[in-house]
């Protein structure tokens, strides 16, 4: 069976007050009290029927946690009782000391006050009732203090243990939303990963395949280019693997390979002249052209443009079709970095998974804001190398145009915003 600890204690705790009592009651009669010069003028000697009133005085303190304002009153009818038959000077007040304490500390202010209103009437009424005249308005004034004194100790100590319940819910509320926050960011980071991800893979394996195939195409009658175009899908699949160790490394729990990862920078627009010849070598003749000043650009933005850049490339080498070429145009403004990729191939008109998409609607020009460009072509045009462009560029408070050109080609545009200059 389960013994409840606070009631075991208050148990006690009544069992002590009581001691205590009768044992006060005992040693200060009559005539302990006259030997010291005290009046004993009315004052009834010790018998067992005070002692019994004392000790049903201390029975409330069982309960004082549960029912504290209900025990204070049960308590102050044998004490009144003490005090009108004239026992002693108050030996009996200890009880009632120990409930009014606990009737301050573990209930509400209001109850707390009556119970002091109660415990100052019922001694002025006991001091009117009583057969003894021997003390003095100083000490009736002191006897109130320290009643008064108690009832503030019990209300500060629940001050107090309102207050760390309050510093606990507040530790429980941080706790929840810190874990929240931990569980947002890493689905942000699994989200930035997975976009990294199929940029890196759609990127390299397109370039892979387009030199396998050119490959196979040459392998009988021209065995040495075969041989070179097999080298750069070596190299590419190279390239591929690092970029994604570079990427997933950050996930390792461990210090070696993972922790070199998180170090290795980013991908940025300082790197589109190696990313412009990897097309060049894939077949597609591509041209880099850089306007303006270049200026130290926020990581973000600066991965943004190179991604951009680098799936908008992949599609033109997967659908602009033979002899298509394409321009990049990376432009720098004083509060904005324009990134343009367009080719002059003929695949957006035919092919589907190019990406075909009209400059319409709400997203077609710059006033928009949003960045969005209307898609009316084939499925592929919800491809996911698209809509991560577009999460990136909105990411960035960009503006995004896809879309065909009115002479033939395809153009993929970002106007990505540059604070202060940078």
């Amino acid at each position: 069976m389960r013994i409840d600890r606070s009631s075991l204690h208050d148990t006690v705790l009544a069992g002590v007050v009581a001691a205590a009592s009768v044992a006060l009651f005992a040693l200060y009669g009559p005539d302990r009290l006259q030997a010291e010069g005290i009046p004993v003028e009315g004052v009834r000697p010790p018998d067992l029927l005070g002692a019994l009133l004392l000790v049903v005085a201390s029975v409330p303190v069982v309960v004082r946690r549960r029912w504290p304002l209900a025990g204070l009153c049960a308590g102050m009818v044998p004490e009144t009782l003490l005090t009108a038959l004239g026992y002693g000077l108050g030996m009996s007040g200890l009880a009632g000391m120990v409930l009014l304490f606990s009737v301050a500390s573990y209930r509400g202010l209001a109850v707390a006050l009556a119970g002091l209103v109660l415990s100052l009437v019922t001694y002025v009424a006991g001091i009117v009732s009583s057969p003894i005249r021997a003390g003095t308005v100083s000490e009736y004034v002191v006897t109130a203090v320290v009643l008064v004194a108690v009832w503030g100790a019990g209300r500060s100590l629940r001050l107090r243990r309102a207050y760390l319940e309050e510093l606990k819910d507040r530790a429980a509320r941080l706790e929840r939303a810190h874990a929240a926050d931990t569980r947002a960011a890493r689905a942000e980071e699994r989200s930035r990963i997975a976009r990294e991800l199929h940029d890196v893979v759609a990127h390299h394996v397109s370039v892979m395949t387009v030199q396998a195939a050119a490959a196979r195409r040459v392998l009988a009658a021209d065995p040495d280019l075969a041989r070179e175009a097999l080298s750069a899908i070596e190299h590419t699949g190279r390239l591929a693997m690092t970029e994604m160790r570079n990427i997933v490394g950050v996930l390792r729990t461990d210090t070696g390979a993972g922790a070199r990862a998180e170090l290795g920078p980013q991908p940025g627009v300082r790197d589109l002249p190696a990313l412009v010849e990897q097309m060049r070598e894939a077949g597609l003749p591509t041209r880099l052209r850089v306007e303006g000043a270049p200026v130290p650009l926020p990581a973000g933005v600066d991965l943004a443009a190179y991604r951009l850049v680098q799936e908008a490339l992949t599609n033109s080498l997967r659908h602009a079709g033979a002899g298509a070429e394409a321009v990049v145009t990376v432009r720098y403004e004083p509060y904005e970095l324009d990134v343009r990729v367009r080719d002059d191939g003929k695949g957006a008109a035919t092919q589907g998974g190019k990406g075909a998409a009209t400059q319409g609607g709400k997203g077609a020009g710059p006033q928009d804001g949003k960045g969005g460009a209307a898609q009316d072509g084939p499925p592929a045009t919800a491809g996911h190398g698209l809509v991560g462009i577009r999460e990136r560029v909105a990411l960035y408070g960009g503006i995004l145009n896809i879309g065909p050109l009115p002479g033939g080609g395809f153009e993929v545009r970002a106007r990505l915003p540059l604070k202060d200059g940078q």
